[in-house]
């Protein structure tokens, strides 16, 4: 596997018993599928985050607005979305939490990635997933059974294409031959994180991902997760997870479950994020969607208050 110790975006978020701090976008409280996105708000909202140590700003592939699923994200392609965040940031990682392998071309999607990671800096941190919106697939006429397939298909190519000058391609989606995909990373490869189990073994996962994106869980169940994760590799890879959180006005107020999260005071989500640390974790990235009060607000008190006991390396 390619080491990534110099590479911006991985190095910014991991480090072996460290954990940082992120933020999906859209960065807002919100009711209903659709956030509001006003696009000058989110900017100033991610250029504070940056300001203050965060490591990470995420951006999701949502391909259609499928109400049952409660959340389009930030309505944007995640790909023109993040160039134009990336033009107003300058340090923070920009991940994806996550790109879907079975509905992108997987050629479209190594040109996307590798060109964002050249005009960044070597920002781009790649969660990548199968989906799983039944309706996505149908628009797509595309079958939810070949996840698993789909998904192993596009990590193998994106691999090869971005390793090797005019490499030789047969797969069912890709059959290249005398041409090549520019640009090349600039490490020729970008860290990619697997998301969920994304239909794959553990053991699958310890081999072929750069690190695990996962769910939020109970700390003690998480610890086991990462736990049987790492006994199957040789050296350290990064576990992240994702986190709702509604932030008190009261610091000291304690916490009240949410969906996927927490709704809990400053100083008790410290001593939680001090658990995951713990436990192995070493990145969450917060989504404000549930949140009561206006997420600049709940930014600046983050960067005031807790990112500086998980601060960006």
């Amino acid at each position: 596997m390619t080491d990534f110790s110099q590479h911006a975006g991985y190095s910014t978020m991991f480090q072996q018993e460290k954990l940082t701090l992120g933020l999906f976008f859209a960065i807002e409280s919100y009711s209903g599928s659709v956030p509001k996105m006003n696009v000058d708000q989110q900017i100033a909202t991610a250029k504070l985050a940056e300001s203050h140590g965060f490591s990470a700003l995420y951006f999701r592939d949502v391909l259609l607005d499928v109400p049952s699923f409660g959340d389009v994200g930030h309505i944007y392609d995640p790909w023109v979305f993040m160039g134009y965040v990336m033009a107003h940031t300058s340090r923070i990682a920009l991940a994806t939490g996550s790109i879907l392998s079975t509905l992108r071309h997987p050629l479209h999607l190594a040109k996307a990635a590798a060109s964002v990671d050249r005009l960044s800096g070597q920002r781009l941190v790649l969660g990548l997933a199968t989906g799983d919106r039944p309706s996505e697939f149908s628009a797509f006429n595309t079958s939810l059974e070949d996840r698993q397939g789909l998904y192993q298909e596009a990590l193998a190519v994106l691999r090869h294409v971005w390793g090797n000058d005019f490499p030789s391609v047969s797969t069912p989606r890709v059959r290249m031959s005398g041409g090549d995909l520019l640009p090349k990373p600039a490490c020729s490869d970008v860290p990619v994180l697997v998301t969920g189990s994304s239909r794959q073994t553990v053991e699958w996962i310890a081999e072929h991902g750069d690190g695990w994106l996962y769910y939020p869980q109970p700390v003690a169940q998480q610890k086991q997760t990462i736990r049987r994760w790492r006994s199957m590799m040789p050296k350290f890879k990064p576990f992240a997870q994702s986190l709702y959180i509604d932030l008190s006005e009261d610091s000291n107020e304690g916490p009240t479950p949410i969906q996927l999260g927490i709704k809990a005071g400053s100083r008790y989500l410290i001593e939680y994020l001090e658990e995951l640390e713990e436990a192995g974790v070493n990145h969450v990235g917060f989504n404000l969607k549930y949140g009561q009060r206006p997420a600049h607000e709940v930014v600046q008190e983050l960067g005031e208050n807790v990112v500086p006991r998980f601060p960006a390396h």
